[in-house]
């Protein structure tokens, strides 16, 4: 299974992207502006898009992809959602007002997109990748992913999330080959990621504390805010070196880039 990350920043400015992955050439997790860096062929390759949550971060460029796409497509484009967030993407986004309702063109029995209802703790099945849908806590109803093929590791994707019990307990039964965690804030703006929903690094400190003690995997920071990401990883590595010097044990943590891929 290859990850292809296409996006992992909070916002937009030069070279950043919002978040988007692109697992294998078939799926795509999250559909922010890094979706546009994709060619027209990888686009057509997309069978089934997954949604964290109905933050335009995360579904801005899906809408402008089924636009480039839906002329060239046999099937449905299926997109896979909360309740909410599919309520969200029919009232606000595929409207007719904002964007054509490609869930009803050209005609309601042969749609151009296709929307399926999740529920968190739920199993998917797109082919060999086996994806469960994960609990998150964010201002929003949201959820996180595990991806993962028979017999594998998963590769763990919180979305955006706070301070999340019910994560870390479900992940800490899980074979874990990578861990992939928002932190979106700096601690001088602790008080802002808290009321909406997001990590800081002192926060993160404390949910990195929760993963079960004979565990073991890279932890890839994302979703930091342009103006603060230096400041955001500086904090990080800074906890994480307190944390060495008291426990004597550091998390392999490291940062997530757009163009990363990786082999699992």
């Amino acid at each position: 299974m290859k990850v292809r990350v296409l996006g992992c920043s909070g916002a937009i400015a030069r070279d950043c992207r919002t978040t988007s992955f692109l697992i294998d050439h078939d799926l795509l997790l999250d559909a922010g502006t890094g979706v546009g860096d994709l060619t027209l062929d990888d686009m057509r390759g997309i069978k089934h898009v997954l949604l964290t949550h109905s933050h335009l971060d995360h579904v801005a460029a899906l809408p402008l992809m089924v636009d480039a796409i839906a002329g060239s497509i046999t099937q449905p484009l299926q997109i896979y959602a909360l309740p909410a967030t599919l309520d969200a993407l029919r009232a606000h986004i595929f409207n007719g007002v904002i964007w054509p309702d490609f869930s009803r063109i050209p005609t309601p029995q042969k749609p151009f997109v296709s929307f399926h209802a999740i529920e968190v703790g739920q199993i998917l099945q797109f082919g060999q990748k086996r994806v469960e849908v994960l609990p998150a806590v964010h201002i929003v109803p949201a959820v996180g992913f595990a991806v993962s093929t028979e017999g594998q590791p998963a590769w763990v994707f919180t979305g955006d999330t706070e301070r999340n019990p019910a994560f870390w307990q479900r992940v800490n039964q899980l074979e874990v080959a990578m861990l992939v965690i928002e932190t979106a804030f700096s601690n001088r703006e602790q008080g802002l990621a808290r009321r909406s929903l997001h990590l800081s690094p002192i926060a993160l400190a404390e949910e990195l504390g929760c993963i079960a003690k004979e565990r073991d995997y890279p932890i890839y920071i994302t979703h930091t805010k342009p103006a603060e990401a230096e400041l955001i990883m500086a904090e990080i590595l800074d906890f994480e070196r307190s944390s060495a010097s008291a426990s004597g044990k550091a998390h392999d943590i490291r940062w997530l880039l757009a163009g990363q891929e990786f082999e699992l």
